[in-house]
């Protein structure tokens, strides 16, 4: 009985000390990356400023061809949605819907609403701003991760989990871009 009393307490122990820990970390979650492109920000922006533009150069149709989308809405306009569901983990289940396009800025923002491989929502944007000769993209997200979870910023780099998938598609924007 001794031995379970021990286990119980410092199971509880580590549970405390985790939610006071939690408390102290911010569940603000923000990751961008930017890549310089050989092409006039109008040019680029055209691969930008929809949903259905932004899916040419997504990295994640290369993890599932197969993946089946959905689209609703007005293209180019808030509202406009693309709900995609693949059978790899990695691709997993969601929604991405149009919030705001800002043509004159050369901005859109969109949310993210994943289901699976875990739910969880996101803020995404991509903006083209003029760099020398050329234009500068950059694409982005914010989030939100909820108590006591936010312990887990500890263990994770941002990088390492999606800075590939970012470069992938930033790469192919650039790609894109700068055919003649």
């Amino acid at each position: 009985m001794k031995i379970l009393k021990r286990i119980i307490l410092v199971l509880a122990s580590i549970l405390i000390l985790w939610m006071v820990v939690a408390a102290f970390i911010s569940g603000d979650c923000v990751y961008e990356k930017s890549i310089t492109i050989n092409a006039p920000v109008e040019k680029v922006w055209q691969h930008t400023n929809t949903l259905k533009a932004m899916d040419q150069w997504s990295p994640w149709n290369d993890i599932d061809p197969a993946m089946k989308k959905d689209w609703t809405g007005t293209t180019g306009q808030p509202g406009e949605k693309m709900c995609w569901d693949s059978e790899k983990d990695k691709a997993g289940k969601g929604c991405q819907e149009v919030k705001k396009v800002d043509a004159a800025g050369k901005r859109i923002d969109t949310d993210i609403k994943f289901l699976t491989p875990y739910e969880s929502e996101a803020h995404a944007y991509v903006k083209i701003v003029p760099e020398g000769n050329g234009s500068k993209a950059t694409w982005g997200f914010t989030s939100e991760i909820p108590y006591p979870f936010t312990v887990m910023k500890l263990f994770m780099n941002m990088e390492d989990a999606i800075g590939k998938d970012y470069q992938k598609g930033l790469s192919g924007l650039k790609e894109l871009s700068e055919k003649p």
